[in-house]
């Protein structure tokens, strides 16, 4: 064979070797990565193929599908309801990333999870029929949370303390997933929601850590009798009023100068939310003691998810004595979201217990066989002592039926709360952020729920913002809906 010729067929069966090898990487290494591509518009004509399965609340779907007109896409996500649960659903969009239970349960719902095959699908290589995400809300309570928080910006949590199934996660203002679902009019929507002042995108239930201001005292408070500091919440504390920052020329104050906060017991001081008391506390436990409570509690959990992954809530390190002593009274960088101040309460509330909180009941296949079971899988750990959580019980009783959070009485029910008033902006020149945080027991029924709420702003003059004006309402009708027979 002429050299020339023979040359030019060896490099001809190296390319032709090349390319095989290029195909083969692509085909087996490549494949799934192109196939999982976010801009491989095969997927999302494969998801929206069929209709989606479904979020479930009290055995009602608040979710659907409907056919579409026009597009590759043959179905579209609808909701029921959508603004009302739209901090639980998120929205599955034909041209967005799925959030919420829409997102961390997009396999199962699009029917592509692979629990969800049966032999035939695997026989046929079908796609599967979807399963079914089934909720813990109580649309009762959910229903009264929406409803309370009206037209204010803030957030609502509602959890069980006896078995951690949260029963209401509301976030206001919000919106209509079903605006987000259809690839042709979503832009239009994304555009007006994104530059919406308000962030109704925003879930402020789970997602947006603010100071706690003085609901933080409760775990202060329980540093301290859990520490021995003071034996009882009764027990006079050794506290001037004002209390002078250590380190510092500056005094810490009261909201109220005439309330009775020199050396004030717990009790009276959380009734009357001294910050002298609590942050003098601070600066006597240390802020590693606080900071190993707080984190009892959830505080400093990068991986608190419930099954939606909630912002971290924050107890910062590093801090001097002043800083250690406006960290007791939830301000400096002290952060909590309304789920993680609704856990505070839900702990001392069960005996100082905390039951891991989820708003996922179970998961299910198409025919109703349990995938997984949150409620039998939640897990309790001890956060304060029987004897802990018992006085602490009674001085919250005390704040409501006495103190700063009378608006949360409700009749038929034992009620405990605590107040807050976060400061906002530089020199506390912004709008404060009202709180409440509470527990109630159904007196004839022995039904238990906790609640947070904040209110982060409304039409009220700045001087009318309190936990106890604006807040504690709100978590009483709340607590009234939990209740109820």
């Amino acid at each position: 064979m002429n050299r020339t010729i023979r040359r030019a067929s060896v490099f001809t069966l190296l390319l032709v070797f090349a390319l095989l090898v290029r195909a083969t990487w692509v085909q087996f290494y490549e494949g799934r990565a192109l196939a999982d591509d976010s801009d491989n518009r095969r997927n999302a004509i494969e998801t929206y193929a069929e209709p989606l399965g479904n979020i479930v609340v009290a055995g009602e779907h608040i979710t659907g599908s409907a056919r579409t007109k026009g597009s590759d896409l043959a179905y579209k996500r609808t909701y029921t309801d959508g603004p009302l649960y739209a901090a639980v659903t998120g929205y599955a969009s034909q041209a967005y990333a799925p959030t919420q239970l829409e997102g961390i349960y997009a396999d199962v719902l699009n029917g592509t999870d692979p629990r969800l095959r049966t032999v035939a699908d695997t026989v046929t290589n079908g796609r599967a029929a979807p399963g079914n995400v089934v909720t813990t809300v109580d649309p009762a309570v959910q229903k009264a949370a929406y409803k309370a928080l009206g037209d204010k910006k803030g957030a609502a949590v509602a959890i069980d303390p006896e078995t951690g199934r949260i029963l209401a996660a509301v976030s206001t203002p919000s919106y209509d997933p079903t605006s987000l679902t259809d690839a042709n009019t979503a832009g239009e929507a994304w555009t007006r929601l994104n530059e919406d002042p308000d962030k109704p995108l925003t879930n402020r239930a789970l997602r947006q850590p603010l100071p706690p201001g003085s609901t933080f005292k409760l775990v202060v408070a329980a540093a301290a009798l859990e520490d021995g500091l003071y034996s009882s919440v009764d027990e006079r504390t050794d506290s001037p009023d004002p209390y002078p920052l250590p380190d510092s020329s500056k005094d810490l104050t009261n909201e109220n100068p005439s309330a009775p906060c020199e050396n004030a017991s717990i009790r009276v001081a959380l009734q009357y939310s001294c910050n002298n008391v609590f942050g003098k506390m601070a600066v006597d436990l240390g802020q590693d003691k606080v900071r190993d409570m707080a984190e009892k509690f959830g505080f400093n959990d990068e991986k608190q998810d419930v099954p939606v992954r909630a912002y971290t809530s924050v107890y910062p390190s590093d801090m001097d004595r002043p800083q250690t002593a406006l960290s007791g009274i939830g301000q400096f960088d002290v952060t909590a979201t309304p789920l993680q101040i609704a856990m505070v309460s839900a702990a001392i509330a069960n005996d100082g217990e905390l039951v891991s909180p989820h708003m996922v009941s179970r998961v299910t296949d198409s025919g109703g066989d349990v995938l997984e079971d949150h409620d039998e899988d939640a897990s309790t750990r001890r956060i304060v002592s029987s004897s802990t959580a018992e006085q602490l019980q009674s001085a919250m009783q005390t704040v409501v039926s006495e103190g700063t959070g009378t608006n949360a009485q409700l009749s038929g029910a034992t009620v405990g709360g605590k107040t807050g008033t976060a400061q906002h902006g530089e020199n506390n020149s912004k709008t404060p952020y009202a709180w409440f945080t509470s527990y109630a027991e159904s007196d004839s029924n022995g039904k238990k729920v906790a609640v947070a709420v904040l209110v982060e702003q409304s039409d009220a003059e700045r001087s009318e913002v309190s936990g106890n004006g604006l807040a504690a309402p709100i978590a009483r009708e709340t607590m009234k809906a939990a209740l109820q027979d």
